[in-house]
């Protein structure tokens, strides 16, 4: 299985346009083929030394496997997600992680 995170920092840092990018997360990212499990929300209020907070809405989708992942990048939804918010972002990092790796 394969964990793809997206953490976003919005431009407009403002409670009604984080809320607009957790809808259209749910509108355009969830329910792909091969999606083991989607989960999107915000930023916690824990303000501890080690907690990353830089960032307003975070994805995880977990995927069941690379091949699954690859689709999803290419598909149609994704492609109208990216073309409709990215003007709204600020700054993206990705997290992509294999899962269940034993040696």
């Amino acid at each position: 299985m394969l964990s793809h995170a997206v953490y976003f920092q919005l431009k407009d840092r403002s409670p009604a346009a984080v809320r607009s990018l957790v809808e259209a997360c749910e509108k355009y990212l969830s329910g792909h083929p091969g999606t083991v499990s989607f989960w999107v929300g915000t930023c916690a209020s824990y303000d501890r030394q080690v907690n990353d907070r830089d960032f307003d809405v975070a994805l995880e989708i977990v995927f069941e496997s690379h091949a699954a992942h690859d689709i999803y990048q290419t598909a149609d939804r994704h492609d109208q997600f990216i073309a409709e918010q990215a003007t709204g972002w600020a700054k993206v990092r990705v997290f992509d992680v294999d899962l269940n790796v034993r040696s």
